[in-house]
């Protein structure tokens, strides 16, 4: 069984802070990310959000497991009902004024026994989706309003 993690590398043409708060605040996320309802980038913050698609919704139960202000935050990632976890980490790099973001969605042979809807394959195009295209003009629209 493939226990590689899965990882994305995306960059921003936008400053850390601005990176940092899109995925920090919960008022911003909702606007590309997930209706969550509240969060906190504290260590032991618990948050749920539900997601699927047309066919099915899943309750996300997670909690934030490390942080390092402006550079890391990793949580948990699990669904209602089933005891596998996996961790979601998004790592920042500043590049001259722009944003490195590196996602690293670890532990998802853990959860493929759950059906077809946990492949990695999904959760590849899930997060190219999230990460190289809604963050991106997220914050980048954002950058160009001062």
């Amino acid at each position: 069984m493939n226990q590689e993690p899965f990882v994305i590398e995306r960059t921003y043409n936008a400053p850390i802070e601005k990176v940092w708060k899109a995925i920090t605040d919960k008022d911003q996320m909702k606007q590309w990310y997930f209706d969550i309802a509240e969060f906190k980038p504290e260590v032991g913050f618990e948050f749920q959000f539900v997601a699927g698609d047309e066919n099915k919704k899943y309750l996300h139960i997670c909690k934030v497991t490390e942080v390092v202000e402006g550079k890391k935050l990793t949580h948990s990632w699990k669904y209602e009902g089933q005891s596998a976890e996996t961790y979601v980490t998004w790592e920042l790099f500043d590049e001259n004024n722009q944003t490195r973001l590196k996602l690293t969605h670890e532990g998802l042979e853990r959860i493929a026994e759950y059906g077809s809807a946990f492949a990695k394959e999904n959760f590849a195009k899930g997060w190219t989706q999230i990460v190289g295209t809604a963050l991106k003009e997220f914050v980048e629209k954002q950058s160009q309003q001062f």
